[in-house]
């Protein structure tokens, strides 16, 4: 075998797809049993030639490959991927570096301490906050959770990591109506079940309101955990964070911020009054994957205090063995010891946009956020439910007759097979709508402007 031959077909293979992207249908097309007819078969009893396995593999799956890659793609708040990090992904791939210890990656290891304090800087959070790199803003939650767990019951003299949770003092966790369903599968992992979760009413755009958190604290006692939102997955608000701090640090609780995407609203200066108090908080998730566009793998678990992020997190085994200098590993900070180096991407990205470029992106698609709602908006019947803060747009679709819930699943359903643009569906306070989400690095004006027009196009051939 060649292994020059079998990666440079590989590099022209991801060339050639990259170069049609932003032109192919944007969703998956084919059905579940065509792909497994295409993809499946016996299981191989001897070798093949590697260069037909990957030249069959992209044949094959080519009709299954959703554009989320590319300019048009509006779904779940899903980036792109720019290409630096996309190279980047593969010297990470290429070097097979385990970042878990130094001993075993010595540049991933200062790589992340590197990473570590330019996502603080840039996000505008205390120095010295600890920082694990994980899969997604699923872990990262769990992450900060964990340690979130271990210090409100280290407070009331509880070792969580030693005797567990069978015996321990009830934890009451707080959490938005619009919890994102990512925190409670953090907190479900974590022994904190979704049937305890003391859930808080929110306002007309999804975010928590603090009047009725202080009513539902009120006459709590014992650990107690906070998990606030910036960032609703349906209309970009977030929660008061500020006032929430206020109200969780009289209670002695421990505040915790989902920001999967949201929390980059804090790296653009007109945009920071969206996620005002939002440093005071004791830890943060989110995913670069999102709204940095990097490729996939790459949460940020980030906590104000190393002290009960490491102690939730950190293994100790006597062949695991550490220099003398080396206080900080990988590993200490995240759920997995075996990873791959994630790091590479976000490094990438960052050392080539630098503070500027990342705010300019996120500012770009808030724009053409806004756009598009001011696009869809001057339809007859087109309603945009949310008030475009961020990236998000939540759009409601009446029938001729005036009742939405006939018509917006019926719009959904012809975007996605129509292919110019893909968005999905979502239900928002009992009501049926379109979800919209601008993500992707690539987009432009046209791309707005010819999705908006396929949308309504759908719209209308709906409404006939």
């Amino acid at each position: 075998m060649n292994p020059h031959a079998v990666l440079d077909r590989a590099h022209a293979l991801a060339c050639a797809y990259l170069a049609e992207v932003a032109s192919r249908h944007v969703g998956g097309r084919p059905t579940q049993a065509a792909l497994h007819a295409a993809l499946g078969g016996a299981l191989p009893q001897g070798p093949a030639d590697p260069v037909r396995v990957l030249e069959q593999l992209a044949r094959a799956a080519d009709p299954g490959i959703v554009a989320t890659a590319g300019p048009r793609y509006f779904g779940f708040v899903t980036g792109g991927a720019v290409p630096v990090a996309v190279a980047a992904d593969w010297l990470a791939s290429a070097w097979d570096q385990n970042g878990a210890l130094y001993v075993m990656a010595p540049a991933v290891a200062v790589l992340e301490d590197v990473v570590a304090g330019w996502v603080v800087e840039l996000l505008g959070l205390p120095r010295g906050s600890s920082v694990g790199l994980v899969t997604g803003c699923h872990m990262a939650n769990f992450t900060c959770l964990a340690a979130a767990r271990h210090e409100v019951l280290r407070r009331v003299g509880w070792d969580v990591e030693a005797d567990g949770l069978q015996r321990a003092p009830r934890v009451a966790v707080y959490v938005g109506e619009e919890v994102h369903v990512s925190a409670v599968g953090a907190l479900r992992m974590l022994g904190l079940g979704a049937r305890e979760l003391v859930r808080v009413p929110v306002d007309d755009q999804g975010r928590m309101r603090a009047d009725a958190l202080a009513g539902a604290m009120a006459d709590a006692r014992g650990p107690a955990i906070v998990c606030a939102q910036v960032g609703n997955v349906n209309t970009g608000a977030s929660d008061p964070i500020a006032r929430i701090v206020d109200l969780a640090r009289a209670r002695g609780a421990w505040v915790h911020v989902d920001g999967a995407f949201g929390l980059w609203a804090a790296a653009v200066p007109e945009l920071r009054d969206q996620v005002a108090g939002v440093e005071r908080a004791d830890s943060w998730a989110t995913d670069a994957h999102k709204w940095l566009n990097v490729p996939y793998d790459s949460g940020l678990a980030i906590v104000r205090d190393p002290a009960p992020h490491r102690a939730a997190m950190g293994l100790r085994a006597a062949y695991l063995q550490r220099g003398d200098d080396e206080e900080r590993a990988g590993m200490d900070w995240v759920p997995e010891s075996s990873r791959r180096a994630r790091v590479l991407p976000l490094y990438a990205l960052l050392r080539t946009l630098g503070a500027g470029g990342v705010a300019g992106l996120v500012r770009r698609t808030c724009a053409l956020a806004r756009r598009m709602a001011a696009a869809l908006a001057a339809e007859p019947g087109v309603t945009v439910l949310n008030d475009v803060v961020l990236n998000q747009v939540l759009v409601r679709f009446a029938a001729a007759d005036g009742r939405a819930e006939d018509v917006t699943p019926q719009v959904v359903a012809r975007v996605q097979a129509e292919g110019t643009c893909w968005a999905g569906g979502t239900v928002w306070q009992g009501r049926q709508a379109m979800r919209i989400s601008v993500s992707n690095w690539s987009t432009t004006e046209a791309d707005i402007d010819r999705s908006a027009a396929a949308i309504l196009g759908c719209h209308r051939a709906a409404r006939a």
